[in-house]
């Protein structure tokens, strides 16, 4: 995939790998494959590479980011199934202690950034565990809901801030800021203030998950628009019996093109679906 860099980047998006039982491996296995072949610019993980937070899914996720970089720049960030929550519920206990083996296996920078020619990549941790902050009335979004704090914004406006003027402006963060066809649900708080800083930041492009059905959503505002990628599960726990899918992008200084790859259990493999372009 990848061409010339300062003409197009090509972003691999994946997201929900929930290495462990609901993982599936025929699945894992020909995205591994896909991305040793086209070679992305930019492998990029939102989240839940674990289910259970146990050090045997992370490590199977280990060896999957560890070929991934054979080939492209990874960026990972966590998600709520990462981080064990139970360590430090509503404060009572040390708070670093939930992402303890996301750090030993993974990555120690759950909020990473990563520059490539012609865009810069900011990963926020949207999973905070149980907060104050992520409590609503439905006990069933106990460890469920992502939040960000005013000083994460802070530190994007900065961050994007450093990009030049023709670079994309990409977040990657694990909870959708976009209400799910099916579910209904956003799973972030606080969504309409959070885009509108996007916006202001310029960001282009959020890389999110969460949701397990894949979409693409443009949010217009007043001066420029901001593009969602969600990617689907590649696991059993897709919503709605939908086939499990990841989405494949190519940014140009015109426009960002999202195509959505989408599981064939009779190719066993993944295979085109929908593609969507908007305009820079």
């Amino acid at each position: 995939m990848s061409g010339d860099a300062s003409r197009s980047v090509t972003l691999f998006h994946c997201s929900d790998l929930h290495f462990g039982h609901p993982a599936v491996p025929e699945q894992y296995e020909a995205i591994e494959r896909l991305i040793q072949e086209r070679r992305y610019d930019v492998v990029a993980i939102s989240g839940d590479v674990s289910q259970r937070a146990r050090a045997g899914e992370f490590q199977r996720a280990r060896a999957f980011i560890k070929d991934a970089e054979q080939v492209s720049k990874v960026i990972v960030v966590p998600g709520n199934h990462d981080v064990a929550w139970w360590k430090a519920p509503l404060g009572f206990g040390d708070e670093q202690a939930i992402y303890e083996k996301y750090r030993a296996y993974i990555s120690q920078d759950i909020e990473p950034m990563l520059r490539v020619p012609g865009a810069i990549l900011v990963g926020l941790n949207t999973s905070q565990g149980v907060i104050r902050e992520t409590l609503t009335w439905n006990v069933r979004d106990i460890s469920i809901i992502g939040h960000l704090k005013p000083s994460q914004l802070e530190k994007l406006q900065g961050e994007m801030a450093s990009a030049s003027a023709s670079d994309a402006r990409v977040v990657v963060m694990h909870h959708n800021p976009v209400k799910g066809e099916l579910s209904q649900r956003h799973g972030l708080k606080h969504t309409q203030r959070i885009l509108g800083k996007f916006a202001e930041f310029g960001v282009d492009l959020v890389l999110c998950g969460h949701d397990h059905q894949e979409a693409v959503h443009y949010i217009e505002h007043t001066k420029r628009g901001t593009v969602i990628s969600t990617a689907g599960t590649m696991s059993n726990r897709s919503r709605g019996g939908r086939p499990s899918s990841v989405n494949s992008i190519r940014i140009t200084p015109d426009q960002v093109e999202v195509s959505t790859l989408v599981w064939s259990d009779t190719e066993s493999n993944f295979t085109a679906g929908p593609v969507k372009c908007f305009r820079r």
